[in-house]
């Protein structure tokens, strides 16, 4: 068994701007602000970043497929410079490959850094993705969108665990309101004012039975983080976060092809939950992981995810949900920082603005929002639809 990277790297900086829409500011402008933010953290120098990797997925600049715009922008001196670019999970793909650098020995301190200008591409919700799926699948998937594909998740569910429509929509409601909450307490969230769980459950219909405040918005975002050795950490701060385990799991499709997938669990969510666990040495993620974070692209998206990373056992999560489990104040805050409902996704930003918040949580510098004592974070991206995916799953904590 390969034994992982636990407690081989730490962060050392962070930073984040604020996401929205950022008409008065380029992608550049975002990359230097947090940036900015993540160097004086760390007190470090820049001339002491070893490599770089950068995240990024709709570039519309004339720098094609490359790390240009990031070296450009930072004036990095000379050193090894990479783009990523992995749907949803694109920022933490570019942190897994700053740790793998920092852990493998061949840097000493590395930066990841994601942005997107997501509004500058003049789409109202997420870009036309089918010509990244391959001929085939435009062929398959003709008038595929998010919306729908997570609408039939959430409607097999409810069948399958025999919910009402009207207990399903609460549930969803529930997540969505908990989320807006945690959202209107940090000041670099996109949408920051509280909704009730009336508003959301009477909004208007988007695809049955998502309704408006059940879709996350469209925003632009940078964030970015500093890595190091673990042994060094301590020589640049005295509260570094160490990385438990970071994994990506990417599905075969397979999903698609037999009739045993019943659009109510995300495979590959399950299998890159267990491989982080095993890397990070959890065997009860419900009583070992204080807080998390997940890619609630959609209210569904986040109830399957409570049962796909084992914290909630499969059927239970509304129950879970209406006992309060996950909201700021219950046993395993879900989203503190507001999530994607309150951030929305700027795609190549949003996996380490989740690191982010990790990180300040973990420090005991997250405000008004802050957590209780925690020791261990997690955080999960998904890219793709429910059964066509690529999952990141990241495990954090603040000791050795």
């Amino acid at each position: 068994m390969p034994k992982g990277i636990k407690n081989e790297v730490a962060i050392i900086g962070m930073g984040c701007t604020q996401f929205g829409e950022l008409w008065n500011k380029s992608a550049e402008d975002l990359i230097l602000e947090c940036f900015s933010e993540a160097i004086t953290d760390s007190g470090i120098d820049k001339k002491d970043i070893d490599a770089a990797w950068f995240s990024t997925v709709f570039d519309e600049e004339n720098v094609g497929k490359s790390a240009v715009r990031l070296a450009s922008t930072l004036k990095l001196p000379y050193i090894p410079v990479t783009r990523t670019e992995n749907f949803c999970a694109s920022g933490t793909e570019a942190f897994r490959g700053a740790c793998y650098a920092v852990a493998s020995g061949a840097a000493d301190i590395a930066l990841a850094i994601g942005c997107e200008k997501l509004k500058d591409t003049g789409y109202g919700g997420l870009p036309d993705f089918s010509s990244l799926l391959g001929t085939d699948n435009r062929i398959l998937f003709p008038n595929v969108t998010a919306p729908g594909m997570f609408a039939q998740a959430a409607t097999a569910y409810f069948a399958k665990y025999g919910l009402s429509a009207t207990e399903g929509k609460r549930a969803l409601a529930h997540i969505s309101s908990k989320s807006h909450y945690n959202g209107s307490l940090n000041p670099k969230a996109h949408l920051r004012k509280p909704v009730s769980i009336e508003t959301i459950t009477n909004a208007p219909i988007i695809a049955y039975p998502l309704g408006l405040f059940d879709c996350c918005g469209v925003s632009d975002g940078a964030a970015a983080a500093l890595v190091c050795r673990a042994d060094k950490a301590k020589e640049y701060r005295k509260d570094p976060v160490y990385v438990k385990a970071i994994q990506i799991g990417v599905t075969s499709g397979r999903e698609l092809y037999h009739t045993s997938w019943d659009s109510t669990y995300v495979e590959t969510t399950y299998r890159a939950g267990i491989a982080a666990y095993n890397e990070a040495g959890i065997t009860n993620p419900r009583e070992e992981i204080d807080m998390f974070e997940v890619h609630d692209c959609f209210s569904i998206t986040e109830l399957l995810t409570y049962e796909d990373l084992q914290f909630s056992a499969r059927g239970q999560a509304v129950a879970d949900i209406e006992d309060g489990f996950y909201d700021l104040d219950g046993k395993i805050p879900c989203n503190p920082d507001g999530g994607l409902k309150s951030f929305g996704h700027p795609i190549g930003a949003t996996g380490i603005r989740m690191l982010y918040e990790m990180y300040l949580q973990l420090q005991g510098r997250a405000g008004k929002r802050q957590i209780d004592d925690p020791r261990m974070g997690l955080t999960h991206n998904l890219g793709g639809f429910p059964a066509l995916n690529l999952i990141s799953v990241g495990i954090v904590g603040n000791t050795l």
